[in-house]
């Protein structure tokens, strides 16, 4: 991991257009990808993420914003994520008794 490196919380699993699975745990792997693989290298959410995953990086935004940015880029380009918004069971909020 590089030293200025920021991890996410909660992994980034998107499908690329190849068919493959890829997963990213930090900002500097987004922007890496974001930078060098990207397949469509213009639109709105993807200068969003690269903006974010810069300031992420740099410590002037939260790793969570850089890692919506980054998701919303990458439906953006067709890339669905897998397992989106999936917290690990310490993260989820207690449930709540429902009416019946």
């Amino acid at each position: 991991m590089f030293i200025n490196d920021v991890p996410w919380r909660v992994p980034v699993a998107i499908h690329l257009q190849c068919g493959l699975e890829r997963t990213f745990h930090t900002a500097f792997d987004a922007l890496d990808f974001l930078e060098n693989e990207w397949p469509l290298r213009h639109g709105e959410r993807y200068d969003r993420a690269i903006d974010k995953c810069r300031g992420a990086i740099s410590r002037a935004v939260p790793a969570e914003v850089a890692r919506e940015a980054f998701i919303a880029a990458c439906l953006e380009a067709g890339m669905p994520a897998v397992g989106r918004g999936v917290a690990s069971r310490t993260e989820m909020p207690p449930k709540t008794a429902t009416r019946t």
